[in-house]
């Protein structure tokens, strides 16, 4: 048999490319049957045609793999190491940094495979450093809105110190996003530790929190793992801004959304879930079939008048905790298209109201109102004062666990 029908065996046989060296090698030698000289050398030329093409095929998987690198980036006034981790997969390449755990770059083709940063970010530490837009980190201990920045366990009261008018947001005044994080490479990947201890700003219990980067051709995957030794409450999220034109190529009015939610959650006038889940149908937060983020920002719907456009947390559907289609964002100038899936039972989509020109970013790009949009995949917002939301409760002995990917594709 030539070498082209071995390989061509190894990918067609369902038993996988052993058996089928195998069986192939099996039958070159009951060919040769009753011809001992000649099937002594057919059988060692077939030996060796089977190691050059394993070698090829091993090849060829650790070629399909995302490389890892790892480089020190820069030191906070501690004199804190801060480390910054490149992933590259065939189709895309993520840069992830210890400092709040967060993604700092992400380059992907467009329809005609010009890469291109399509999630906001700077280049130096020192201005992630001076950011208060939480722009590409990983958001806790409770990320979204807690209302006046209290809640009960067991008929005790917990106080989160205020950010965000009477209300606490993303922890608090500092905080996971303002930590370094541990980081360790992982296959396809980086994986970050951060020990928050009992009582940081004000949470009970010591949590441990991981968060797993991997990368695979064009997914980027977010694992969420957190434990604690006393019942606290954790919403873990990644807050990355989005442009999928390009992070220096102007706004996201024109970037067309599906959201996978029949109902989102209502807010009042501070952000703050009224508890109602109220159908989207007839409101301008129907995003169930495509629309464009511009079409409707600024009409006269209450909720985007309250939030000065859209902050809202969409309620999706499908079952928590099995990972399902959340959203689809579409560019037409770039042809670029964003798909995010996640066992969360919600998404917190963002259209960057408050950017307002104060930070700048990569290539000298002043980031003002609507230049990203953010797709936060969580609990709902004060999920520990609504009892009818579910819960953000974790216990001793429990493991939090969920998933989200981003996938990067492009229409031609």
């Amino acid at each position: 048999m030539p070498p082209f029908a071995i390989f061509h065996s190894m990918h067609s046989e369902k038993n996988g490319p052993c058996k089928a060296i195998f069986r192939c090698s099996l039958w070159n030698t009951a060919s040769n049957h009753g011809e001992p000289h000649q099937g002594k050398r057919s059988v060692k030329m077939m030996k060796e045609l089977t190691r050059r093409v394993l070698l090829l095929f091993m090849g060829l998987t650790v070629a399909a793999q995302a490389e890892v690198t790892k480089a020190v980036w820069g030191h906070i006034s501690d004199g804190t190491s801060v480390e910054i981790y490149t992933l590259k997969s065939k189709n895309l390449e993520v840069r992830a940094a210890s400092y709040g755990a967060r993604i700092v770059s992400i380059r992907s083709p467009d329809r005609d495979g010009k890469m291109a940063d399509v999630a906001l970010g700077y280049d130096s530490l020192q201005n992630y450093l001076d950011d208060r837009t939480h722009v590409g980190t990983v958001v806790g201990r409770f990320g979204n809105r807690i209302a006046n920045g209290s809640f009960s366990i067991d008929g005790k009261t917990y106080h989160i110190p205020l950010n965000n008018g009477r209300n606490a947001l993303h922890g608090g005044t500092i905080g996971f996003d303002r930590y370094v994080w541990t980081g360790h490479q992982v296959p396809e990947g980086v994986e970050f530790t951060l020990v928050s201890p009992d009582g940081d700003m004000g949470f009970p219990g010591t949590l441990t929190a991981k968060v797993r980067y991997t990368l695979k051709n064009d997914e980027l995957r977010i694992d969420y793992f957190a434990t604690t030794d006393k019942s606290t409450v954790v919403n873990l999220t990644n807050h990355s801004y989005f442009n999928l034109n390009g992070d220096d190529r102007g706004n996201i009015l024109g970037e067309v959304v599906m959201l996978n939610a029949d109902r989102f959650t209502p807010v009042n006038s501070e952000l703050i879930p009224t508890g109602e889940q109220a159908a989207v149908k007839g409101t301008a937060l129907d995003f169930r079939h495509e629309m464009a983020i511009g079409t409707r920002i600024n009409g006269a719907d209450e909720q985007l008048k309250l939030a000065g456009g859209y902050d809202h947390n969409f309620i999706l559907n499908g079952a928590p905790g099995q990972l399902k289609l959340a959203a689809r964002v579409y560019n037409p100038r770039s042809g670029r298209v964003l798909t995010v899936r996640t066992t969360e039972p919600g998404v917190q989509f963002y259209s960057g109201n408050h950017l307002d020109g104060t930070f700048i970013g990569r290539y000298k790009t002043r980031y003002v109102i609507h230049s990203g949009f953010c797709l936060e995949t969580q609990h709902f917002p004060d999920s520990p004062n609504e009892p009818s939301f579910p819960t953000t409760l974790l216990k001793p002995g429990q493991e939090l666990h969920s998933t989200t990917t981003f996938t990067f594709t492009a229409r031609k």
